[in-house]
């Protein structure tokens, strides 16, 4: 896994609308970008659902929300129109992603359950891992959001 001040490698993906989407293009920007199993199963369900219903909450401490598995991104569409997600979720089916921040099972060749809280300049502020206990992600990102909030610009 990636650790706390290395800088977070940029990616390319699709997502549901079929646009390419870059990690570099919320450049300037918090992220919390969230890694989970596989889309459709009971704990990454409800994960992705305590996500959704605190997504308002989470930018307005600042922060974007993605989420990628290893889903195909047809899987991860189907996901996020069934769940009535709208944050980006990303299908990384060929790994790319998930083999650059280093959170594939390698046996599994799945994703483990990291969160990575990326900060404006594209450095990894926070690494969260909790496999079993899905809740606590959202539970440690709202903390870290709240107890490091980024310094408001005055024009």
């Amino acid at each position: 896994m990636l650790e706390v001040g290395q800088a977070a490698p940029d990616f390319i993906g699709t997502d549901c609308q079929g646009r390419p989407f870059s990690l570099s293009a919320l450049r300037g920007r918090r992220v919390v970008l969230f890694f989970f199993p596989k889309a459709f199963t009971i704990a990454c369900t409800e994960e992705t659902r305590h996500f959704r219903d605190n997504h308002e909450h989470i930018q307005s401490l600042g922060a974007e929300l993605v989420g990628v598995s290893v889903d195909s991104v047809k899987t991860q569409c189907e996901f996020a129109e069934q769940e009535d997600i709208h944050f980006s979720l990303l299908g990384d089916e060929a790994r790319t992603i998930s083999k650059a921040y280093d959170v594939l099972w390698p046996v599994l060749r799945v994703d483990r359950r990291v969160t990575y809280i990326i900060s404006p300049d594209g450095v990894i502020e926070s690494v969260i891992r909790h496999e079993v206990r899905v809740y606590k992600h959202l539970d440690d990102v709202l903390s870290y959001l709240r107890e490091h909030p980024l310094p408001t610009v005055r024009v």
